[in-house]
């Protein structure tokens, strides 16, 4: 079977391997070198280790509660099962997580969790650390590696994925394969201020939504309370770890203000803590700050040496002096729906980690379970894929062998562009982890539809910017990002479907990048504008807060 697995973060890898592993034909496809991405900027840690009065079932309620209550009960029941597993095999695999001086796990606290049940490594690289063991199983392992790879379409004959379009070196190339396991993150770069990498512009999502797959949960956007303000160009994320040791954050005067909204203060879930500091800074006209000054200077640097370097290199002493910090953009819950073994409503097409819609996380994001998703659901698609193989391999190996011939690494013969978006069907029932009462996003439905008025009939003098990346970050930051209006993700909207109804084809990678993140952020200011109430990540506020990083 020929399974190929496109994005190497810990989805990504974890999925390679597993399909080595099971003796697939694999294929790697990474937009940047292998091991880019989210994953080895992860700070604080992999959920699911339970000590003395902890449990997967304390875990669970905990998830449940940070996503407001609209996680999906079997996601979730799969999540903290699997769990274990996952994280001793990455201790297999080489990853060095922290230990105390009896070999024992060390087990940290971040917000919304009841309990310290956290693994880390490095104090604060966990991400890094398993990016490095991982990708070097990868070189082990009987994987073929393509780097600087542009993931442009997916290849679909019959209703059936068979195959990627990949943009690299300038050409576009087709692999053929079985099975396709989208592990490409998520679309952080749609806003001016994010702690995403460069190339998180929302590739996966685009590709699956031409090829006619559902997504959902679009709108639940998390933005990480703790970036740090500190003129460095790209935000520098402050671990929500730290206010798990018991750093806490203060107004201009010195005042612990998230409890005014949240009983639980700094350790209240994401969205909360975000939300308030937002609108702290707002008030007072600066920035809030992080104190971390009672941990200690020891302490922090062993805990977080990471942090405790950037930020003395910014000429900070967070050991002696609060350090301020803004909420950017972090976490996409939303995108391709899945079921619990990371099927998609297309026929051959997989999705694990940021790009997938699971249901584990409802409506915001309990801290430290993203690389926990990532690895259960990375490793459930390559077993579900090849159920399907084995069931359909008899009549399908001829078809196999011959679109391999045509497919492989051929260049195609089309001009370098991407083909007009079909439409995505209505919401599967079959997809397990589906909820009816969420919205769906789809071509046919929201994606296509277009502002009942017309732009001639708007207000006189009102005119749109040209498109630009940055005017559209601009625009998503403005209106679609931690505090929203309803006029004001309209008006984002009808300015997005503007853009994309004059945009010309795209040749370049930057002109493919800039496509699929119009055609996401259309779809994620769709799914706001259809979610009329404030729940988790989706808060409306008719007079929003202006923030800034």
């Amino acid at each position: 079977m020929n399974i190929v697995v496109v994005g190497s973060g810990i989805a990504g890898l974890t999925a390679a391997l597993h399909a080595a592993d099971a003796g697939h034909r694999t294929t790697l496809v990474t937009k940047e070198s292998l091991g880019g991405g989210c994953t080895a900027l992860a700070q604080g840690g992999v959920a699911g280790v339970y000590g003395h009065g902890d449990s997967p079932a304390a875990h669970a309620a905990d998830t449940v509660i940070a996503g407001a209550g609209l996680s999906d009960a079997g996601a979730v029941e799969v999540l903290v099962r699997d769990g274990s597993a996952r994280i001793a095999e990455l201790i297999a695999r080489g990853v060095a997580f922290d230990r105390d001086a009896d070999g024992q796990l060390l087990l940290g606290r971040e917000a919304a969790h009841a309990h310290a049940r956290i693994v880390h490594a490095g104090g604060d690289a966990t991400g890094a650390a398993i990016s490095r063991a991982l990708v070097q199983r990868v070189h082990e392992a009987d994987v073929e590696v393509i780097e600087h790879a542009l993931l442009v379409d997916l290849l679909v004959g019959e209703g059936v994925v068979h195959g990627i379009r990949m943009l690299r070196d300038d050409l576009l190339v087709g692999i053929h394969a079985d099975a396709v396991i989208l592990a490409t993150g998520g679309a952080g770069r749609l806003y001016a201020h994010t702690t995403n990498p460069d190339g998180a512009t929302g590739d996966g999502i685009a590709v699956a939504i031409r090829a006619g797959a559902a997504v959902a949960d679009l709108e639940f956007v998390q933005f990480h309370p703790t970036v740090l303000v500190a003129g460095l160009g790209e935000a520098f994320l402050i671990s929500e770890a730290v206010r798990g040791e018991g750093a806490a954050l203060i107004d201009d005067e010195g005042r612990r203000f998230v409890f005014d909204v949240h009983p639980d203060g700094e350790l209240a879930p994401r969205d909360v803590v975000a939300r308030a500091v937002a609108r702290q800074a707002a008030l007072q006209g600066t920035p809030v700050r992080l104190d971390a000054t009672m941990i200690g200077a020891a302490r922090l640097a062993a805990r977080f040496p990471t942090i405790d370097r950037v930020t003395r290199e910014c000429g900070l002493d967070w050991a002696r002096e609060p350090i301020p910090v803004t909420p950017a953009a972090h976490y996409l819950m939303g995108g391709v729906v899945t079921d619990l073994d990371g099927r998609t409503s297309v026929p051959g097409l997989f999705a694990a980690g940021e790009v997938a819609r699971t249901g584990v996380h409802g409506a915001n994001r309990l801290a430290s379970n993203s690389l926990l998703e990532a690895a259960v659901f990375g490793a459930r698609a390559v077993a579900a894929a090849g159920r399907g193989a084995a069931a359909g391999r008899g009549a399908a190996a001829g078809r196999g062998a011959a679109a391999e011939a045509r497919l492989r690494l051929a260049p195609l013969a089309q001009p370098v562009s991407s083909p007009a978006a079909s439409p995505p069907p209505l919401n599967d029932p079959q997809l397990s982890s589906a909820r009816s009462d969420l919205p769906m996003t789809s071509i046919t439905g929201a994606l296509s539809e277009r502002s009942e008025t017309k732009r001639g009939e708007r207000a006189a003098g009102e005119s749109k910017p040209p498109f630009s990346r940055e005017h559209l970050q601009h625009l998503m930051w403005d209106h679609v990002g931690l505090l929203r209006s309803p006029d004001g993700v309209t008006e984002a909207l009808d300015t997005i479907r503007t853009w994309r109804e004059a945009a010309p084809a795209p040749t370049t990678r930057a002109e493919h990048e800039d496509a699929n993140l119009l055609l996401v952020a259309e779809a994620t200011a769709s799914a706001a504008r259809a979610r009329r109430e404030s729940v988790g990540a989706h808060h409306l506020d008719h007079e929003p807060a202006l923030i800034g990083a």
